[in-house]
């Protein structure tokens, strides 16, 4: 066994002998895009040696050694596709993501032989008739999908005191820095699995704050888009007001260049028509080092409000790293996202999660496991594995409510929307004149606890949620030897400013660090 010390905490822990081998045999450590496609291009490395590389990873990390637990299931054709576009012509090889190695999160749809869960056993057989409408642009960039991540069953929407990571089929994710803290959000899996080097990119879901919360928490890099910029067709839904799928990268170049692969409109999907005007299929144009120097950021006094006094402090600390770079940082008098809209907004999501969740089963054709959410609820009653550590309440709200024709649905839907934008992240911008709302994404990773379910206390990634528009997390620094991230959030459509804000912000004070798998002592 061997023990290390922190550089920046005083805590003891302990690396195992297994996981000391796996991260000597591991080739391609940390590795991003740009680097992995050189292999290619120097011929030092072929599609199949590298996907073969990356699953052997899996089974090393994930499913035996420290059992991280984030891989929910694996693509077993991945090395039979990548060794075909290793017999593509040169052409196909300059697409964006040629042989990468991708992750989904489980609630994304492929057409092969995976299935898509949800992380329920009821869906444990489901398999989609076709690609979701990512899926599609990422197998056009040239991706190599090699599985499926674990995840909050049901995106974290299921039932009260539920714990994030957890899922009745994939079990509990660990988090890669200390193994029995948390990982948090619903994309727990895709978190835990990338900062673990497990793939390059993977794609998470977000209604609120579940591709953020993991980033932070998980120590890389997560982008939450305009909801609209990339189509949800294909993804098992919460909410339509407020569900996006997005990138999550060790690095903020991957984020740029995943991003561009996905973006499109989709007829599938009425909130992405239109979208042409203010997308990029190229976002690397943002990665520039003049994204902080004559911006002004502005965030609120009280910051964490008190949740954790050791996040403040390096904040606090990370203003004057942003000050140093030329930017302006001014002060927010009070939360700008009032009690009524958070309220409204969650009513919003129980009424679209009911017309949500029975279309996609629809969707599923006439052999689906689960026809209808009162059917999945008749499931989980059946089924002590299931509700083993918590309930259903969401999926029993959502199933009593009218849904969609709720009589307050449309009333409740104008509150929250202008709240969370005219008179919300709008008005703050324009009042002080920001570029950028900036906070903590998270505090730092409680201890899970099964029993109790999450002890969450601080995050900031609501207001943009609410309102749909964009948000981007990556590593700020380390408390007690875990991550957490810095958060920026900004306008409808502006992902190409706030990616721009995070390049410069992680080239000029990198903080990222490969976590050690250490067992808490």
């Amino acid at each position: 066994m061997k023990k290390i010390i922190l550089s920046v905490i005083l805590f003891t822990g302990v690396i195992s002998k297994a996981q000391n081998i796996a991260d000597a045999q591991f080739k391609y450590p940390e590795y991003d895009i740009e680097k992995i496609q050189n292999l290619y291009k120097n011929n030092t490395a072929t599609v199949k040696e590298v996907v073969e590389s990356y699953l052997k990873r899996i089974h090393d990390i994930d499913q035996t050694g420290v059992q991280l637990n984030s891989v929910i299931t694996v693509n077993p054709d991945a090395v039979k596709i990548a060794d075909s576009l290793d017999h593509l012509d040169a052409k196909f090889r300059n697409k964006p993501l040629f042989g990468i190695p991708v992750l989904l999160k489980d609630n994304i749809d492929t057409h092969d032989k995976m299935p898509n869960t949800a992380g329920s056993l009821a869906l444990k057989n489901s398999f989609p008739l076709q690609d979701s409408y990512i899926v599609k642009k990422l197998r056009e960039a040239g991706a190599v999908i090699i599985g499926k991540t674990n995840l909050s069953e049901w995106a974290n929407f299921r039932g009260e005191k539920s714990t994030s990571g957890w899922s009745g089929l994939g079990g509990l994710t660990k988090n890669p820095y200390i193994l029995n803290r948390n990982t948090c959000g619903s994309s727990a899996g895709s978190g835990a699995a990338i900062s673990a080097n497990l793939g390059i990119i993977a794609i998470g879901t977000e209604t609120n704050g579940s591709i953020i919360c993991p980033s932070s928490i998980n120590g890389i890099v997560g982008l939450k888009p305009t909801v609209g910029l990339i189509s949800r067709q294909g993804i098992i839904p919460i909410s339509f007001s407020q569900d996006t799928a997005g990138p999550m990268a060790r690095t903020v170049r991957d984020i740029a260049i995943s991003l561009g692969a996905m973006v499109g409109e989709d007829k599938n999907d009425t909130k992405t028509i239109g979208n042409t005007a203010f997308s990029h299929t190229d976002y690397t144009r943002f990665l520039t080092l003049n994204g902080l120097k004559g911006k002004r950021f502005g965030y609120i006094k009280e910051i964490t409000k008190g949740a954790s006094k050791k996040v403040d402090e390096l904040f606090l600390q990370t203003l004057k790293v942003l000050e140093a770079q030329g930017a302006t940082i001014v002060t927010i008098d009070n939360d700008f996202i009032s009690d009524e809209t958070h309220q409204k907004s969650f009513q919003i999501m129980v009424n679209e999660f009911k017309d949500g969740l029975n279309t996609y089963f629809s969707s599923l054709g006439k052999d689906a496991a689960v026809k209808n959410i009162d059917d999945l609820i008749a499931f989980n009653k059946n089924n002590k594995e299931e509700l083993q550590y918590f309930g259903q309440e969401y999926l029993e709200l959502a199933a009593k409510s009218n849904g969609i024709n709720d009589k307050e649905y449309t009333k409740n839907l104008k509150i929250a929307q202008t709240g969370s934008r005219e008179k919300g992240i709008d008005l703050v911008m324009k009042k002080y004149k920001l570029d950028a709302i900036i906070s903590p994404a998270t505090t730092e990773a409680w201890k899970t606890n099964l029993k109790t379910g999450d002890q969450y206390s601080f995050g900031s990634a609501d207001a943009a949620a609410i309102a749909g528009y964009p948000s981007i997390t990556l590593p700020m620094g380390y408390i007690d030897g875990l991550p957490v991230g810095i958060l920026f959030s900004a306008g409808k459509w502006e992902e190409g400013k706030l990616i721009n804000m995070a390049y410069t912000f992680e080239q000029t004070n990198p903080q990222r660090k490969v976590p050690e798998f250490l067992t808490e002592q």
